[in-house]
Protein backbone atom coordinates (compact mmCIF):
# COMPACT_ATOMS: atom_id res chain seq x y z
CA UNK A 1 0.00 0.00 0.00
CA UNK A 2 1.22 3.37 -0.73
CA UNK A 3 1.28 6.15 1.63
CA UNK A 4 1.93 10.19 2.20
CA UNK A 5 2.50 11.65 5.32
CA UNK A 6 1.36 15.53 5.97
CA UNK A 7 2.86 17.13 8.84
CA UNK A 8 4.35 20.08 9.17
CA UNK A 9 6.85 19.16 12.72
CA UNK A 10 10.25 17.51 11.17
CA UNK A 11 10.12 16.05 14.54
CA UNK A 12 6.91 13.90 14.25
CA UNK A 13 7.16 13.22 10.42
CA UNK A 14 10.57 11.76 11.37
CA UNK A 15 9.14 9.45 14.34
CA UNK A 16 6.15 8.35 12.22
CA UNK A 17 8.10 7.29 8.71
CA UNK A 18 10.26 5.17 11.33
CA UNK A 19 7.26 3.75 12.89
CA UNK A 20 5.14 2.92 9.76
CA UNK A 21 8.63 1.51 8.68
CA UNK A 22 8.93 -0.31 11.45
CA UNK A 23 5.89 -1.78 12.47
CA UNK A 24 3.57 -1.62 9.04
CA UNK A 25 6.33 -2.93 6.66
CA UNK A 26 3.02 -3.39 3.99
CA UNK A 27 3.08 0.31 3.54
CA UNK A 28 5.49 2.14 1.03
CA UNK A 29 5.70 5.88 1.81
CA UNK A 30 5.82 7.24 -1.58
CA UNK A 31 5.95 11.07 -0.04
CA UNK A 32 5.25 13.68 2.48
CA UNK A 33 4.43 17.69 2.63
CA UNK A 34 4.43 20.40 5.55
CA UNK A 35 1.42 22.41 5.10
CA UNK A 36 -2.29 22.77 2.89
CA UNK A 37 -0.79 24.25 0.04
CA UNK A 38 2.27 21.68 -0.17
CA UNK A 39 0.40 18.86 0.35
CA UNK A 40 -2.65 19.59 -2.16
CA UNK A 41 0.50 19.93 -4.98
CA UNK A 42 1.58 16.74 -3.72
CA UNK A 43 -1.93 14.62 -4.08
CA UNK A 44 -2.49 16.21 -7.08
CA UNK A 45 0.55 14.36 -8.30
CA UNK A 46 0.41 11.15 -6.22
CA UNK A 47 -2.69 8.78 -6.04
CA UNK A 48 -1.91 6.99 -2.21
CA UNK A 49 -4.40 3.99 -0.33
CA UNK A 50 -3.52 6.13 2.74
CA UNK A 51 -2.60 9.59 3.67
CA UNK A 52 -1.72 10.50 7.31
CA UNK A 53 -3.30 13.69 7.36
CA UNK A 54 -2.35 16.47 10.82
CA UNK A 55 -5.20 18.02 12.05
CA UNK A 56 -2.89 21.53 12.78
CA UNK A 57 -0.95 22.76 9.81
CA UNK A 58 1.02 25.75 9.53
CA UNK A 59 -0.73 27.45 6.87
CA UNK A 60 -4.26 25.59 7.70
CA UNK A 61 -5.85 22.75 8.65
CA UNK A 62 -6.39 19.25 7.31
CA UNK A 63 -9.64 19.98 6.59
CA UNK A 64 -9.09 22.87 4.59
CA UNK A 65 -7.09 20.43 2.37
CA UNK A 66 -9.65 18.42 2.38
CA UNK A 67 -11.99 20.86 0.77
CA UNK A 68 -9.22 22.05 -1.85
CA UNK A 69 -9.50 17.90 -2.81
CA UNK A 70 -13.31 16.77 -2.04
CA UNK A 71 -12.90 13.85 -4.56
CA UNK A 72 -9.61 12.17 -3.01
CA UNK A 73 -10.14 8.31 -2.55
CA UNK A 74 -7.78 8.03 -0.49
CA UNK A 75 -8.25 6.42 3.11
CA UNK A 76 -7.86 8.96 5.57
CA UNK A 77 -5.90 8.49 9.23
CA UNK A 78 -5.96 12.00 11.32
CA UNK A 79 -3.32 12.79 13.47
CA UNK A 80 -3.57 14.83 16.19
CA UNK A 81 -2.25 16.36 19.90
CA UNK A 82 -5.94 17.61 20.63
CA UNK A 83 -7.67 17.18 23.17
CA UNK A 84 -10.63 15.49 25.12
CA UNK A 85 -13.32 17.60 22.66
CA UNK A 86 -11.36 16.58 19.52
CA UNK A 87 -11.06 12.49 20.69
CA UNK A 88 -14.81 13.21 21.03
CA UNK A 89 -15.37 14.62 17.53
CA UNK A 90 -13.61 11.82 16.41
CA UNK A 91 -15.98 9.38 18.13
CA UNK A 92 -19.20 10.94 16.65
CA UNK A 93 -17.72 11.12 12.98
CA UNK A 94 -16.05 7.86 13.00
CA UNK A 95 -13.32 8.42 11.65
CA UNK A 96 -9.82 7.16 12.36
CA UNK A 97 -7.45 8.93 14.24
CA UNK A 98 -3.67 8.43 15.78
CA UNK A 99 -2.93 10.27 18.90
CA UNK A 100 0.34 11.92 19.04
CA UNK A 101 2.95 10.24 20.61
CA UNK A 102 1.91 7.44 18.61
CA UNK A 103 1.37 4.08 20.09
CA UNK A 104 2.68 1.42 17.72
CA UNK A 105 -0.21 -0.83 18.39
CA UNK A 106 -2.95 1.69 17.83
CA UNK A 107 -1.04 2.39 14.63
CA UNK A 108 -0.70 -1.25 13.47
CA UNK A 109 -4.52 -1.28 13.93
CA UNK A 110 -5.32 1.75 12.00
CA UNK A 111 -3.34 0.82 9.00
CA UNK A 112 -5.69 -2.35 8.83
CA UNK A 113 -9.27 -0.78 9.41
CA UNK A 114 -7.80 1.74 6.77
CA UNK A 115 -7.74 -1.57 4.80
CA UNK A 116 -10.69 -2.60 5.19
CA UNK A 117 -12.87 0.15 5.78
CA UNK A 118 -15.10 1.94 3.02
CA UNK A 119 -14.79 5.13 1.76
CA UNK A 120 -15.61 7.93 4.22
CA UNK A 121 -18.35 10.14 3.15
CA UNK A 122 -17.90 13.89 2.27
CA UNK A 123 -21.11 14.29 5.33
CA UNK A 124 -18.65 12.57 7.61
CA UNK A 125 -16.01 14.44 7.22
CA UNK A 126 -18.15 17.59 7.44
CA UNK A 127 -19.20 16.20 10.75
CA UNK A 128 -16.04 15.95 12.60
CA UNK A 129 -14.64 19.55 11.15
CA UNK A 130 -18.28 21.19 12.78
CA UNK A 131 -17.25 18.88 16.27
CA UNK A 132 -14.36 20.31 16.27
CA UNK A 133 -14.41 23.34 15.76
CA UNK A 134 -17.49 23.29 18.71
CA UNK A 135 -15.75 21.73 21.03
CA UNK A 136 -18.63 23.41 23.79
CA UNK A 137 -21.22 21.70 21.84
CA UNK A 138 -22.66 18.44 21.72
CA UNK A 139 -22.89 17.32 18.27
CA UNK A 140 -26.43 17.42 16.64
CA UNK A 141 -25.60 14.26 14.28
CA UNK A 142 -23.42 10.90 14.38
CA UNK A 143 -21.60 8.40 11.77
CA UNK A 144 -22.58 5.08 11.14
CA UNK A 145 -20.81 2.55 10.29
CA UNK A 146 -22.73 -0.17 8.36
CA UNK A 147 -21.41 -2.89 6.29
CA UNK A 148 -22.50 -1.32 3.07
CA UNK A 149 -21.90 2.44 3.55
CA UNK A 150 -21.37 5.41 6.40
CA UNK A 151 -24.35 7.52 7.12
CA UNK A 152 -25.18 10.50 9.04
CA UNK A 153 -28.08 10.83 11.12
CA UNK A 154 -29.45 13.34 13.55
CA UNK A 155 -29.20 12.08 16.95
CA UNK A 156 -32.78 13.49 18.00
CA UNK A 157 -33.98 10.90 15.60
CA UNK A 158 -32.87 7.70 16.98
CA UNK A 159 -35.30 5.83 19.14
CA UNK A 160 -33.63 3.07 20.62
CA UNK A 161 -30.45 0.54 20.03
CA UNK A 162 -30.14 -2.58 20.15
CA UNK A 163 -27.28 -5.05 20.68
CA UNK A 164 -26.51 -8.01 18.56
CA UNK A 165 -23.34 -10.04 19.40
CA UNK A 166 -20.95 -7.21 18.86
CA UNK A 167 -23.05 -4.99 16.39
CA UNK A 168 -25.60 -2.89 16.98
CA UNK A 169 -29.17 -2.02 15.69
CA UNK A 170 -30.51 1.48 15.20
CA UNK A 171 -34.16 1.65 14.89
CA UNK A 172 -34.62 5.62 13.79
CA UNK A 173 -37.97 7.86 13.17
CA UNK A 174 -38.52 7.79 9.49
CA UNK A 175 -36.05 5.55 7.84
CA UNK A 176 -35.56 1.92 8.08
CA UNK A 177 -33.52 0.16 11.02
CA UNK A 178 -29.57 0.30 10.71
CA UNK A 179 -27.15 -2.49 11.28
CA UNK A 180 -23.41 -1.23 12.29
CA UNK A 181 -20.75 -2.56 12.92
CA UNK A 182 -20.21 -1.52 16.17
CA UNK A 183 -21.11 -2.43 19.86
CA UNK A 184 -23.52 -1.43 21.89
CA UNK A 185 -21.19 -0.41 24.76
CA UNK A 186 -19.38 2.28 22.16
CA UNK A 187 -22.67 3.82 21.72
CA UNK A 188 -23.51 4.16 25.42
CA UNK A 189 -21.01 6.12 26.53
CA UNK A 190 -21.98 8.32 23.24
CA UNK A 191 -25.52 9.13 23.45
CA UNK A 192 -26.03 8.91 27.58
CA UNK A 193 -25.10 12.66 27.43
CA UNK A 194 -28.09 13.00 24.92
CA UNK A 195 -30.98 11.37 26.98
CA UNK A 196 -30.70 8.09 26.10
CA UNK A 197 -30.28 5.18 29.11
CA UNK A 198 -29.30 1.84 29.14
CA UNK A 199 -32.04 -0.16 30.80
CA UNK A 200 -31.13 -3.60 29.78
CA UNK A 201 -27.70 -4.95 29.30
CA UNK A 202 -28.77 -5.39 25.32
CA UNK A 203 -31.06 -2.24 24.64
CA UNK A 204 -30.40 1.87 24.89
CA UNK A 205 -33.23 3.66 24.45
CA UNK A 206 -34.23 7.92 23.91
CA UNK A 207 -36.40 8.53 26.77
CA UNK A 208 -37.88 10.94 24.36
CA UNK A 209 -39.51 8.33 22.84
CA UNK A 210 -41.00 6.75 26.01
CA UNK A 211 -44.69 6.01 25.17
CA UNK A 212 -45.62 3.80 28.73
CA UNK A 213 -44.34 1.23 30.80
CA UNK A 214 -45.94 -2.52 31.06
CA UNK A 215 -45.49 -4.44 34.21
CA UNK A 216 -45.73 -7.65 31.94
CA UNK A 217 -43.12 -10.25 32.20
CA UNK A 218 -41.03 -7.96 34.85
CA UNK A 219 -41.13 -5.13 32.77
CA UNK A 220 -41.34 -3.26 29.51
CA UNK A 221 -40.93 0.50 28.10
CA UNK A 222 -43.13 1.11 24.93
CA UNK A 223 -41.55 3.94 22.70
CA UNK A 224 -43.73 6.03 20.83
CA UNK A 225 -42.90 3.67 17.56
CA UNK A 226 -44.52 0.67 18.95
CA UNK A 227 -41.81 -1.38 19.91
CA UNK A 228 -41.49 -3.03 23.70
CA UNK A 229 -38.09 -2.90 24.81
CA UNK A 230 -37.41 -5.13 28.56
CA UNK A 231 -36.35 -3.31 31.91
CA UNK A 232 -33.96 -5.76 33.42
CA UNK A 233 -34.22 -6.37 37.15
CA UNK A 234 -31.45 -4.56 38.16
CA UNK A 235 -32.17 -1.28 36.13
CA UNK A 236 -36.23 -1.26 37.05
CA UNK A 237 -35.61 1.11 39.91
CA UNK A 238 -33.76 3.57 37.89
CA UNK A 239 -36.63 3.30 35.10
CA UNK A 240 -39.28 3.95 37.09
CA UNK A 241 -37.42 6.96 38.96
CA UNK A 242 -36.96 8.34 36.00
CA UNK A 243 -40.81 7.95 34.67
CA UNK A 244 -41.51 9.59 37.85
CA UNK A 245 -39.19 12.65 37.02
CA UNK A 246 -41.21 13.29 33.31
Amino acid sequence: MKAVIIEDMPSALELLTKDIGDYCSEIKIIGNADGVVSGAKLLRKLQPDIIFLDIMLGDGTGFDLLQILPDLKSKIIFVTASDEFALRAFRYAAVDYLLKPIDPEELVTAVKRAKEQLEHSQESIQLLNETINKPNELPRRISLHTLEKIIVVEIKDIIHCQAEANNTIFYLKDRPKVFVTKTLKYFDKILEPHGFSRIHQSHLINIEYIHAFLKKDGGYIKLNNGDEVPVSVRKKAEVLDLLAKM
